[in-house]
């Protein structure tokens, strides 16, 4: 704790470099992932060649993507570019599966409901299905938000800046305290971000909040009205 008060300028340049590499990826996840997945959702087949590639992206090392992408891209291997790009690649894989996760929790009463209304497909997926997907969504864009920070640290591997450093650093230096500090901050950010996401959902999902039971109510009741019943 001593190393991270008399150095907290430079862990603090460290931390914002850090967020950086993990939320750019995940922002270019989001960008990817929810047309594709929404895409996927509707298409069978594209939805099993989706999972398929996904799941065999994901299993690829983070370091072995380090050293693959700056010779395909032409890019120096200390590019904090590289570690974008890598972690797009995870980020991608793993919300390209989450959305179409996600639009399936929205009950089919809700969905036959919106068709007998007449609303149009793209307007449905819009206004009812993307909106009821939310709780579903958000916690899967926790875990992926929550796996980018972790696996920023990989980058000071390959010299490329962030929390990483102080584990290096730490290490050819054999010193403790500059390891620990880093975990201390991982895990500060990683609560951050993850607390931030949460209560960006529950802000999205007004009729799922606590302290408003009658909304609340309201909406279980239209989805299923046995659960209105009594509630």
């Amino acid at each position: 704790m001593r190393y991270l008060l008399d150095n907290f300028a430079e862990i603090a340049g460290f931390a914002r470099t850090h967020l950086y590499l993990a939320l750019t990826p995940l922002v270019v996840g989001l960008v990817i992932a929810i047309p594709v997945g929404a895409l996927a959702r509707r298409v069978r087949w594209l939805r099993r060649i989706t999972t398929t590639v996904a799941s065999i992206a994901y299993t690829v090392p983070s370091l072995a993507l380090f050293v693959i992408i700056p010779p395909l891209l032409g890019i120096a291997t200390i590019d904090p570019l590289n570690v974008v790009i890598a972690l797009s690649v995870y980020s991608v894989a793993l919300l390209v599966i989450a959305v179409p996760t996600a639009l399936d929790s929205v009950p089919a009463a809700v969905l036959d409901a919106s068709d007998a209304i007449g609303y149009p497909r793209p307007r449905r997926v819009l206004t009812v299905e993307f909106p009821l997907a939310i709780p579903v969504f958000v916690a899967n864009l926790r875990v992926v938000a929550v796996t980018n920070i972790s696996a920023v640290t990989v980058g000071a591997l390959i010299g490329v800046g962030g929390l990483g450093k102080l584990f290096t650093q730490g290490y050819q230096r054999d010193y403790p305290d500059e390891i620990v500090a880093g975990i201390i901050v991982v895990l500060a950010l990683a609560l951050v971000v993850d607390r931030v996401l949460y209560v960006l959902g529950r802000w999205a999902t007004p009729w799922l909040r606590t302290d408003r039971p009658g909304l609340a109510r309201r909406v279980r009741t239209a989805i299923d009205p046995a659960k209105g019943v009594g509630a």
